[in-house]
């Protein structure tokens, strides 16, 4: 056939530059689809990361929620996502971090992929293991929903990840898509305990009830059990779960006498904060049973000092303050470190919580019940408000229905986005040039992620020490070594168990919960030396741990002419107390260490130059 049957017939001159411009709409139109769809996948993988890192709730006390999701991709060739090779979340601090884990189940899928981080990493002072981890493993670009809350870890790990090469792009800066908004929701709401205490200063509060369909929380005899059902009960342990502390006032204790477990088949047990003014306190009750969980009563300076005393006596420990109120509570409760806490309260302390701020989200089972009563209990009390335009607004509503119940929550307060407002650690100053050289400089640590969080016992940094027939052993953390020797060398086989059992800890927390609780159950198991042996124990450990990590040494060195004190509010042996009335002896070892060291430098450097 000739060849010009099937040559094309020459379009009009004038109709070129229109089928020109249809054609490369066309074509930008499938690349704007192939961008929006591999822009919904990641956001699916952000939102995926956020509830990876859920799954640390109730297992131990809460810290900052870490998950990693890695994910092969093929974006180049407009195909989107493969699969998801691995996944990680952060069980505690001193285990192993997310993306380690992540990259772990991996393996070699991991080279080439891309990481999806709820939360830049906030690794302990000096340890990278989080951004080694994804450097090693050969992942070629990280999505960040949310950058570190903390000043002194924003923004270390994105630019040691980028120093390697490696490409970051974090939600709301190279990411501005609509997209994305959900993801960055669902990054915000996982960690919104370390945001509000990032933001205010006080721990995240939520405030739980249940009432009945005309809204009181018990009958007019003060009958409260039950108004909500058996399943909304369940979700209440799992609440408290998720919890540092359950605090309820002194009307609670008195009428219901609760436990304030969670019993949710987790391993973490909130602290129980008991609220009471004037110390009227019923002698024998629930809350003082500590074998189950610690309890604090918080009370007025000066209140009943023979309350006080057996309070102390039965383990309970007793907090006063010069006005005792919602927000000094929280304060008290910021400085122990918390995150959480849960407030199963009456109306009559709701109110104040509430007015003062502190409150920050709500639960409310509403049971399909009518019980009636002009003087039954409502879940608040008075707040002062006379007109309905002043009744408080919650925000992010979600409606759940739980058996017959129906669970309403929203927050008091937005959820904090501290990204434009904190500043990086490069532009904090950590030294403040206005101190004379004549004054005394004062390191506070306590938290594993505080600046100087390394010095904690409970950092994550593992130690080998020699056991009894000179064996080297390996202990999780201090922490592990020096709860386990509360029992070592006791000739009986349960103590032999006990110093297993501690050791397999899973954690620090865990470590220093299970030691501490074994130590009260079975005073007779423990070594009889130990009040005299204890300080050496602990020296030892520590000694260890900065002989074996090069960074943490360096970093005790930097604090030379400085005076280190373990700000625990509560343990007046190891920490400095609440108004440094407490005997610092963590904080005394580390500055003796300290010195032994530099002496020993001091010598080294004297022989090498004689």
């Amino acid at each position: 056939m000739p060849s010009s049957l099937f040559a094309a017939t020459p379009a009009p001159t004038s109709l070129l530059p229109a089928a020109a411009a249809a054609t490369r709409r066309l074509r930008c139109l499938s690349v704007r689809s192939c961008v929006a769809l591999a822009a919904a996948e990641e956001a699916a993988l952000l939102r995926r990361a956020a509830e990876v890192a859920d799954r640390s709730a109730g297992l131990t006390s809460p810290h900052p929620n870490f998950g990693c999701v890695i994910a092969r991709s093929d974006l180049a060739h407009g195909r989107g996502m493969v699969a998801v090779v691995g996944e990680g979340f952060l069980y505690a601090q001193g285990t192993k971090c997310a993306e380690l884990q992540a990259a772990e189940e991996a393996g070699e899928l991991a080279r080439g992929g891309v990481a999806y981080l709820n939360l830049e990493p906030g690794d302990c002072y000096g340890d990278h293991t989080a951004v080694s981890s994804l450097v090693q493993a050969g992942i070629s670009r990280v999505v960040v929903g949310l950058r570190q809350p903390l000043p002194h870890l924003r923004g270390k790990a994105i630019q040691a990840l980028r120093s390697e090469g490696i490409q970051v792009d974090v939600v709301g800066e190279e990411l501005q898509s609509k997209i994305f908004e959900e993801a960055l929701k669902s990054c915000l709401s996982v960690n919104a305990p370390l945001l509000y205490r990032a933001a205010f200063r006080v721990p995240f509060s939520v405030l739980k009830y249940a009432m009945t369909l005309d809204g009181k929380i018990a009958a007019s005899s003060g009958h409260a059990s039950w108004v909500s059902s058996k399943l909304s009960r369940s979700r209440v342990f799992e609440l408290r779960g998720r919890s540092d502390a359950i605090v309820v006032g002194g009307n609670t204790v008195r009428r219901d006498d609760p436990r304030l477990t969670a019993r949710h088949g987790g391993h973490h047990v909130p602290a129980r904060i008991v609220m009471s003014q004037t110390l009227d306190l019923p002698e024998e009750a629930n809350l003082w049973n500590v074998f189950e969980a610690y309890t604090i009563v918080a009370t007025q300076r000066g209140a009943r000092k023979d309350m006080q005393k057996k309070l102390a006596a039965k383990g309970v420990e007793v907090v006063e303050f010069d006005i005792l109120n919602p927000r000094d509570v929280m304060s008290y409760c910021y400085d122990r470190g918390y995150l959480s806490i849960l407030w199963e309260c009456g109306g009559s302390l709701a109110a104040p919580a509430i007015s003062s701020g502190v409150i920050h989200k709500v639960f409310a089972f509403v049971a399909p019940k009518i019980i009636g009563g002009v003087n039954a209990p409502s879940p608040v009390g008075e707040l002062g408000m006379v007109q309905m335009s002043q009744a408080l607004d919650l925000i992010d509503v979600s409606y759940e229905q739980i058996g017959p119940d129906m669970l309403i929550s929203g927050y008091l307060q937005p959820i904090p986005d501290l990204s434009p407002v904190i500043p990086s650690a490069d532009e904090t100053s950590s030294v403040d040039p206005t101190v004379s050289p004549y004054d005394t400089n004062i390191i506070s640590f306590y938290k594993t992620w505080d600046p100087y969080g390394a010095f904690s016992n409970f950092s994550p940094h593992p130690i080998e020490m020699p056991d009894e027939n000179g064996d080297y052993v390996t202990w999780r953390s201090v922490e592990h070594y020096y709860q386990a020797h509360k029992f070592m060398g006791v000739d009986s086989p349960v103590a032999a168990e006990f110093v297993e059992q501690i050791q397999l800890a899973k954690s620090p927390e865990e470590a220093a919960r299970t030691g501490r609780k074994l130590q009260r159950e079975h005073p007779e198991l423990v070594r009889p030396d130990w009040e005299s042996t204890k300080i050496d124990v602990m020296y030892r450990a520590l000694k260890c741990k900065f002989a074996t990590y090069p960074h943490l040494q360096t970093m005790l060195l930097s604090t030379a002419g400085s005076v280190l004190v373990e700000a625990s509010p509560h343990d007046l042996f190891w920490g400095g107390g609440r108004d440094g009335e407490g005997l610092n002896y963590l904080g005394r070892l580390l500055m003796q260490l300290r010195s032994e060291i530099l002496e020993e430098a001091s010598k080294v450097s004297v022989d090498e130059s004689a």
